[in-house]
């Protein structure tokens, strides 16, 4: 893409691609991706900060596209993952100490960690999808999901290694990523062993959404061709282990100004009792400086994607308050 500089980084042991666009003296904005994407699910909104003088930085995170994968499932847990991002900031920003972060899915899971465990590298968030993950004292997250959706829900389907990965290789890559990325509805998704088809029958083609072109599907097809699923799903596979090592953080507040953006047809606002938190004060309480909760109607998981100007103008808004 153009406009587009990419680099490999040798960070927390191993090699980070990261791609980034903008002056290389500007304010850092660091993007990160969630499941299934990649570095270039941020290509709108890191152009359109790059016109107004910051640095978008966005890498691939660990497990994913070109960078590094670590072969143990157990080098995917919170800590690993803030560690690259740690690293990566004391490596683009230097002089600046802390940077923007705007975090999608996964990885805004882990910008709610680094905000968490590291404050002085955030200057302040924007969060999608996501909310901050309120720590329960006593309750292992796998087994309550399990215990309230069945074995079924995608989450528990990704828990063993190898089983989900075979089933992706029968429908292929492709087929895979256009049910991921056309998923549009707030009901739980439920992946039954032997009949992943995302709601379509056999043989029945997905359209894609007008967001995503068939360049955009290749882009990520070939990537994940090359690399398989198993980086992206052992982020869900060390729940369980996150829950264990985060508890030294139990009660913390996250102390960063923060912006919370969500669709009301994402299903991870309508999971559990995201809503009721969101919006009757348990948000707040965890996280005192949430400046602003938005509410996207009509708008699904990939908002970045399929909202990417509004997207674009919201962190922008944000960030500007800041300078």
């Amino acid at each position: 893409m153009d406009g587009i500089r990419h680099s490999n980084q040798s960070l927390n042991g191993i090699n980070v691609h990261v791609a980034e666009s903008g002056p290389t003296d500007g304010a850092v904005i660091l993007f990160l991706h969630g499941f299934p994407e990649l570095w270039y699910s941020w290509r709108r909104q890191m152009a359109a900060v790059a016109s107004l003088g910051y640095r978008a930085v966005a890498p691939d995170l660990r497990g994913y596209g070109d960078t590094d994968a670590p072969e143990d499932p157990g080098s995917y847990t919170v800590l690993h993952v803030v560690g690259d991002l740690v690293a990566l900031i004391e490596a683009v920003a230097p002089s600046q100490g802390a940077v923007f972060v705007v975090g999608h899915g996964w990885g805004a899971a882990m910008a709610w960690h680094l905000c968490l465990m590291r404050p002085d590298k955030v200057k302040a968030a924007v969060n999608l999808s996501v909310p901050f993950g309120h720590r329960s004292s006593n309750r292992r997250p796998m087994p309550s999901l399990k215990a309230y959706y069945g074995e079924d829900y995608y989450s528990c389907r990704f828990q063993e290694p190898g089983v989900m990965e075979a089933e992706f290789a029968e429908l292929g890559t492709e087929e895979v990523l256009k049910g991921f990325f056309t998923l549009h509805s707030p009901a739980p998704l439920f992946l039954p062993k032997g009949r992943v088809l995302f709601g379509s029958s056999p043989g029945t083609p997905i359209p894609l959404p007008p967001w995503l072109s068939e360049a955009d599907l290749r882009y990520f097809a070939d990537k994940y061709e090359k690399t398989g699923f198993t980086g992206g799903l052992n982020y869900y596979r060390n729940v369980d282990r996150n829950w264990e090592l985060t508890a030294p953080w139990q009660g913390d507040q996250v102390k960063v100004p923060v912006k919370f953006i969500v669709g009301d047809h994402d299903m991870a606002y309508h999971a559990g009792n995201a809503r009721v938190y969101i919006h009757n004060g348990g948000f707040e309480k965890d996280v005192p400086f949430l400046q602003e909760v938005v509410v996207m109607e009509g708008v699904g998981h990939f908002l970045q994607e399929e909202k990417a100007d509004e997207i674009s103008g919201q962190i922008i808004d944000f960030i500007r308050k800041f300078r």
